[in-house]
């Protein structure tokens, strides 16, 4: 009141306008205003810039995780011509399917329903399909028509998926020895695939995952990435013999599928949970509080309204609107509250299921294979090469970071994580934005060497991660001096075939088209 009166009275005096701005900005505290916006806002669209920084970092993660276009398209095309389907390549990224095989579209019919957010069916001809969004509608043409675009959840994807692994669900129990090309080591190792869900209280599935993990013959178990079985190649009908006195090996009768699980349920199952239940539990939180207090309002109101009413027509005036007819609304409104925090309450209910293995391989390293068939050095000799490349890769690694921070960049090492790079840059902010990132893939070599092998995990995530990617080769001399880094963007001209595991690239062509980085930002 004292305010508003000066305000009235001493408005124009400059010293009153200063003393009285004083006094209302310290009354205000903002920091309680922000709690309260957090706490009752379902969407988080008042977000501080280290939430933002935190929510964009697990983004790119979680798309370095999920199935990309490149590895859709890979699969499709190899599974379903496997099944008797016809396509043929068209536009850039785009494909005719001019027939789509009775057992898949049969197939669709069955498992239509299996909670489906695409409830479309498969059809027997695709004038158009794609596996990135961009080719749906390519820009600059018009004339071609919208193409379809097949992702993990179509309808023509679940069901082809559904056929195979019907076929060939007995051959992921069975197990497979696989050779790991990039590998000059000598140490084999075991590789579980597991499977991992999270549900809510009605048993609908929120979140599954495929884990992978690693086992050594002594027990020591690890997360072994998010897809390591891109860069493993079967083994040639010549290395076949070669394995068989390894598969009568001890270690591998010493029930190491147990240290799998249960790394999974020490390390991976947790943060699975965490991620899912955390942001699911919070939401739900806060829908709850916010249903509460809308209807607990309109109740508030209609209950009121109803005494009014009672008492007006106990006065023996005109009731416009009848008793009853508001009694019934109070009831629907009493019920519906109940209703929805049952349901809620139900929602927030998240459970973690016990992971379950559902496939191994025995990883054969191609260092291994080399020493039997008499290619490579044994014992200490080849020992100390194996520590000379992990010293060569560390070398590598610490030029590249180094040079990044002269930039005035943020890094931070990302390869225990198995996202598909090795570090991550992010540029300095600019206007206050979030800063942008980059995914560099290092390579070490020693100087002179004069290839560079890259696998075919690591070509594929270059294709997805498009403009971020960027490889960078450092040289090492005899004296541990690095040279470089040598960067190089979008690096692969057309992703590997099939059945190619990892790529040997001339190391001389790849260094005429990089560059050194402090001479290109």
């Amino acid at each position: 009141k004292d305010l508003l009166l000066d305000a009235i009275r001493y408005g124009q005096d400059p010293e009153v306008q200063a003393r009285m701005f004083q006094k209302v900005d310290g009354a205000l505290d903002s920091a309680h205003i922000q709690r309260i916006l957090e706490r009752n806002a379902l969407a988080q669209e008042t977000m501080g810039t280290d939430r933002l920084f935190k929510v964009k970092e697990d983004m790119e993660k979680a798309e370095a995780r999920r199935l990309q276009p490149y590895f859709v398209r890979s699969f499709f095309l190899r599974a379903f011509g496997a099944l008797g389907g016809v396509l043929h390549r068209r536009e850039a990224e785009r494909f005719e399917v001019s027939f789509v095989p009775e057992k898949i579209r049969d197939r669709d019919r069955v498992i239509t329903g299996r909670n489906r957010r695409d409830s479309s069916p498969v059809l027997r001809r695709y004038e158009r399909i794609c596996f990135a969004k961009e080719a749906i509608q390519p820009l600059g043409r018009p004339g071609l028509g919208r193409a379809e675009l097949v992702h993990p959840g179509h309808p023509l994807l679940l069901a082809l998926s559904d056929v195979l692994l019907e076929q060939h669900a007995n051959l992921l129990k069975q197990g497979v020895v696989l050779v790991d090309r990039a590998d000059e080591g000598d140490q084999p190792w075991l590789l579980f695939l597991l499977t991992h869900e999270v549900k809510a209280g009605d048993g609908t599935v929120l979140s599954k995952r495929l884990q992978f993990v690693r086992v050594r013959p002594d027990g020591q178990a690890s997360f072994a990435g998010w897809a390591p079985h891109l860069d493993l190649d079967p083994l040639s009908a010549d290395e076949g013999p070669l394995v068989q006195d390894l598969l009568q090996a001890p270690w591998l009768a010493n029930g190491l599928e147990q240290q799998a699980l249960a790394l999974a349920a020490a390390e991976l199952v947790p943060q699975h949970y965490g991620e899912v239940a955390g942001r699911r539990i919070a939401h739900i939180d806060k829908t709850l509080a916010a249903v509460h207090e809308r209807l607990t309002k309109e109740i508030a109101h209609w209950t009121d309204r109803f005494e009014k009413l009672t008492a007006d027509k106990a006065a023996g005036k005109d009731v416009r609107l009848p008793l009853g007819e508001v009694q019934k609304r109070l009831v629907d409104l009493e019920d519906r509250l109940e209703s929805r925090k049952r349901q809620l309450l139900a929602q927030k209910h998240v459970t973690s299921s016990t992971p379950v293995v559902i496939s191994g391989a025995l990883v054969v390293p191609e260092g291994l294979l080399k020493q039997w068939k008499g290619e490579a050095p044994a014992g200490a000799a080849f020992s100390a090469d194996a520590a000379a490349r992990a010293r060569i890769e560390k070398i590598a690694m610490e030029a590249v970071r180094k040079a990044e921070e002269a930039l005035g960049r943020t890094v931070k090492d990302v390869s225990a994580e198995k996202c598909g790079w090795d570090l991550t840059s992010y540029l300095p902010a600019v206007d206050g934005k979030l800063p942008e990132e980059l995914h560099i893939e290092v390579k070490g070599r020693v100087k002179g060497a004069s290839t560079v092998t890259v696998t075919r995990n690591e070509i594929l995530c270059a294709f997805n991660q498009a403009d971020k990617f960027r490889l960078a080769i450092v040289l090492v001399d005899e004296q541990d001096q690095p040279e470089g880094p040598y960067y190089l963007e979008q690096p692969f001209d057309s992703e590997p075939g099939w059945g190619v595991s990892s790529i040997n690239y001339d190391l001389s062509a790849l260094l005429k088209r990089a560059w050194v980085l402090r001479g290109k930002a």
